[in-house]
């Protein structure tokens, strides 16, 4: 059993829609347990450890952390820093000098890395501190669970998002005929390949959607374009940020200076701004660009409920397992076999988890490396909480000639 003493939690990274879900299933599962006295928030994730900047979550009103749970955003305040190896007996003494001996962190995968390194510190110190990860990331890319909390919702928008674009698209005519969305990713492709749930027939769009995980040529996308549009009269394209060449390189790349995080992560945007100039300058054609960028992490009012759920229980279950003595550990999705879509969670060593990537399987890319395979839509559809609104289409009859 765990040790008796106060709870930290935090949250890192990139919000979500539902991150606040995790928070809240912390702060309700945390009082149910008489071994954890104050339950406090770090703002602004580990900057907050290491200023001592804390909130006092027990006395949050029970219906402000109800409201919590359908608020987007780190309510906590979120930090992207690198945690220096000098940082962390800082951390553990910190941690000391407030009898805190459960330490939840809400994030993804630099987050489980952190969590993991601070276990270790405190393992060799001696200190009895029961760390447990959190996962929560719109790329869905975390190592040793079927899917992460956030990615349900961020999957709704876009494919609610490039839906509704697609309609305007077609609409446009020869005014309009291309659209190309551009959507987060740097290395994996869960993200953009969820706006295939846009589809109620086959041939609906987006015709063509391109991931991280195959390079493509703007030759072949050109190509892929021409053709969409000979069939159609119009074209609509997803098209991941972090696309590359077979080379390697981001097609979106640029000689020009780009902002780096405190992580070494390039910010990456200008793809479709790319393939767009190459469209208009082999097929003469104007390609239209939708950008929603942080609107897909953020957009609340289309979050799925799956996800919202699912979001609430990993909170709740990392401080259980803490409270039983567990340290060390990622808190896990995992899909069970058999009828309809039915979950439960599970553990994880964040040393497998840590710094590393989980990108798209082979089997859930075409052959052609611009469409998803039906097994990727069988695997994503459950996660954003059921269909999305059913359009009306014209038959448009003819007007009867006189």
């Amino acid at each position: 059993m765990g040790a008796k003493g106060n709870l930290v939690v935090g949250q890192s990274g990139g919000p979500t829609a539902v991150i606040n879900n995790s928070l809240v299933g912390v702060i309700h599962e945390a009082m149910e347990h008489a071994e954890i006295e104050g339950i406090y928030g770090m703002l602004h994730g580990i900057a907050g450890i290491m200023n001592q900047e804390f909130a006092d979550l027990r006395r949050e009103s029970p219906e402000t952390l109800e409201l919590l749970r359908y608020t987007p955003a780190s309510a906590l305040g979120t930090v992207r820093y690198k945690v220096t190896d000098d940082d962390y007996p800082r951390i553990l003494q910190v941690f000391k000098a407030h009898n805190v001996r459960y330490f939840f962190y809400i994030g993804g995968n630099d987050s489980m890395d952190t969590t993991n390194k601070i276990s270790q510190v405190a393992e060799r110190e001696g200190y009895e501190l029961h760390c447990i990860g959190v996962p929560k990331t719109v790329d869905n890319d975390l190592a040793m669970t079927d899917h992460c909390p956030g990615y349900g919702s961020a999957a709704r928008f876009v494919a609610a998002a490039i839906r509704n674009t697609a309609l305007d698209t077609e609409a446009m005519g020869d005014s309009g005929p291309l659209k190309l969305m551009e959507i987060m990713g740097r290395h994996a492709g869960w993200l953009v390949a969820a706006t295939a749930l846009a589809r109620q027939a086959d041939d609906d769009p987006p015709h063509l959607i391109y991931l991280p995980e195959h390079p493509v040529t703007l030759e072949k996308v050109i190509e892929d374009v021409r053709v969409v549009y000979e069939r159609h009269g119009f074209c609509v394209a997803a098209v991941s940020e972090g696309v590359t060449g077979p080379e390697g390189k981001a097609i979106g790349d640029t000689a020009a200076p780009v902002e780096v995080d405190a992580f070494g992560h390039k910010a990456l945007g200008g793809v479709v701004d790319t393939i767009a100039d190459a469209i208009r300058e082999s097929l003469g054609l104007r390609a239209r660009m939708d950008k929603p960028g942080y609107l897909q992490r953020s957009f609340a009012e289309l979050a799925s409920p799956v996800d919202r759920e699912e979001a609430y229980a990993v909170g709740r279950a990392a401080v259980r397992v803490a409270v039983k003595g567990e340290t060390g550990k990622m808190v896990t999705l995992a899909r069970q076999p058999g009828q309809g879509y039915v979950w439960e969670t599970g553990l994880a060593p964040l040393s497998e988890v840590a710094n590393k990537e989980r990108k798209m399987p082979r089997e859930y890319i075409d052959d052609d490396g611009n469409d998803v395979t039906p097994a990727f839509i069988e695997y994503a559809r459950p996660l954003i909480g059921g269909p999305l609104l059913t359009y009306a289409r014209l038959a448009k009859h003819p007007y009867p000639q006189r």
